[in-house]
């Protein structure tokens, strides 16, 4: 169908002419109230945005001499976190010759795991990065 005449259909309907697949061969076209149509699809991306569930990444910092009343008081605060649906990132720090023993790290991260096992799973293990050691643990669905 030529172009004028859809126009004229259109005006005739009191619609919008839309070309639905430029690419197509021959282009395609709809009789559509375009406002209409763009108010609905800005009212799904909106709901859609609203069922959205953005994952909330929560940090706990140690070192490798932290007392036991402060591992304690930072294993609250992540199983806190964790039971409200966020991730932890356990982030250990180094400081100086520190570094050298990295099985002492390696041992606190494990322990951190082992004492939230119950509702945490370890999504990424723990790893050297630069002077930090990192672990990220994520909520147990």
């Amino acid at each position: 169908m030529k172009t004028s005449k859809a126009l004229e259909i259109a005006r005739e309907y009191g619609t919008d002419l839309v070309e639905v697949a430029p690419q197509a061969t021959p282009p395609v076209c709809r009789l559509m109230d375009f406002g209409k149509f763009l108010y609905e699809a800005q009212k799904r991306e909106r709901d859609a945005r609203k069922s959205q569930t953005k994952v909330e990444i929560k940090e706990i910092r140690l070192r490798p001499k932290t007392g036991e009343h402060d591992i304690n008081y930072k294993l609250r605060d992540a199983r806190k976190f964790l039971e409200r649906g966020a991730k932890v990132k356990v982030r250990l720090r180094f400081r100086g010759r520190e570094v050298t023993h990295p099985q002492v790290a390696r041992e606190l991260m494990d322990r951190v795991a082992e004492e939230l096992s119950d509702i945490a799973i370890v999504e990424k293990r723990p790893s050297m990065e630069g002077m930090t050691m990192l672990m990220i643990l994520g909520p147990n669905t």
